[in-house]
């Protein structure tokens, strides 16, 4: 496979970049609701844990497991559904995949029984990794090479959207009409989602037999394997203080203000992607290491001023620029990485983020078991700075520096 900074366009899908080309907001907006209803169908359960373990006569802690058998399914299913889907057209994976959630999360919101909702979460989980291995590669297929970043940011902020206002909104309703009708609702959204896609996402083929890389060329391709390094270590270390924010704030006096501190961290992240979406094409290396740098700085000031109020919420701020974006920035590097093989490495890399949110609540359950919660900075840190090491020296096919082009990088 050729060495290229941006993955290789089929010439049945390619772009003719000869004259300015307009973004397909409205096809790209529907991969960013795909992505909204695939981190709220993860994250709601948490959100709606007492109503949920007393609609299903259960502990709070069997409830809990809703969200792992999730991410469970994900992590197990992401790499081999994309591979298996790989030669079919792009639009049919897509509805394939809202489908399911249509279908399951009807099926969670009107099953009396822990064991079929169980099921049918892990089952949920499995069309949201079909759709995460799908998203960046649709998204950077429907524009030139140089608004893929600008693209993908778009697609994506489905994701921050989710975690800012979602879930919050989400809970809050579900005091007021019950947890099985906001399940219910979600399904209702995978219903419009289909006639979105069906109105006005583009389809394109998928990809011949010559044309499919194994898993394994994929994870062997240069570039790739840093890429899932950074992302491991950066998200295994975000997620040691976002699984346990609330013991984390106590001794500031915030713990009962959880919701603020969070309404401000989507703040911020919704203005992290925001700034991405602006520079990703000019500075995606940059951007990378200045967001690992700055998330650093700010687990530095928690360390030594974790009861000031003042100096959490600024770091809620900063830590949502630096992680609104970081989605964006790492798929798009990803997919630049391996060409052709860009759909399976994206599942790879949900994999990947699976399992560091996954790793992020064993690690920090243990940090905060073992030496409670001002253990967790120093810990963040060691991590931060072994993904600052790895991106900073990956400049030749991971992180490159320049402008993203047509099949190059300028400014060097």
């Amino acid at each position: 496979m050729t060495d290229r900074f941006t993955a290789t366009v089929p010439p049945s899908a390619a772009v003719d970049t000869s004259i300015p080309q307009r973004l397909p907001v409205l096809a790209l907006l529907a991969l960013a609701m795909t992505s909204f209803i695939a981190i709220l169908t993860e994250t709601l359960p948490a959100g709606l844990l007492p109503q949920i373990a007393q609609g299903l006569g259960i502990s709070e802690v069997m409830t809990g497991q809703l969200v792992t058998v999730y991410a469970i399914g994900s992590i197990l299913t992401a790499i081999p559904l994309t591979a298996l889907t790989s030669s079919w057209r792009r639009r049919h994976v897509l509805l394939l995949a809202v489908g399911g959630f249509l279908v399951f999360n009807t099926v969670t919101a009107l099953s009396p029984h822990y064991i079929v909702t169980l099921i049918s979460r892990f089952l949920a989980g499995m069309a949201a990794g079909l759709a995460w291995g799908l998203m960046a590669g649709y998204a950077r297929r429907m524009v030139p090479a140089e608004q893929q970043g600008r693209a993908m940011a778009i697609a994506m902020i489905g994701t921050p959207l989710a975690l800012s206002l979602g879930v919050p909104l989400g809970t809050l309703m579900g005091g007021v009409l019950g947890w099985r009708s906001i399940f219910g609702i979600m399904s209702g959204l995978a219903v419009v989602l289909i006639a979105w896609v069906l109105l006005a996402v583009p389809d394109y083929p998928g990809q011949k037999d010559g044309e499919r890389l194994s898993i394994r060329e994929v994870f062997m391709t240069p570039g790739v394997r840093p890429i899932l390094c950074v992302i491991v270590v950066w998200m295994l270390a975000h997620n040691i203080l976002y699984t346990y924010i609330a013991p984390f704030l106590a001794p500031s006096g915030l713990r009962g203000r959880v919701d603020l501190v969070l309404l401000v961290y989507g703040v911020g992240s919704l203005a992290g992607i925001w700034l991405v979406s602006q520079l990703i094409d000019r500075w995606l290396r940059k951007m990378v290491l200045g967001s690992i740098a700055a998330f650093a700085l700010v687990v530095v000031a928690l360390g030594v001023a974790m009861d000031s109020p003042a100096v959490i919420y600024i770091s809620m701020v900063i830590w949502g620029m630096t992680f609104g974006g970081a989605g964006t920035l790492l798929q798009t590097a990803s997919a630049d990485a391996a060409g052709d093989g860009m759909d399976v490495a994206q599942a790879m890399v949900a994999t990947i983020w699976n399992v560091a949110i996954a790793g992020g609540g064993l690690a920090g359950g243990m940090l905060l078991d073992g030496y409670g919660p001002a253990a967790f900075p120093c810990a963040m840190l060691g991590l931060l700075v072994v993904a600052l090491a790895v991106a900073w020296r990956a400049h030749a096919h991971s992180f490159k520096p320049g402008r993203r082009t047509g099949g190059a990088v300028a400014g060097h």
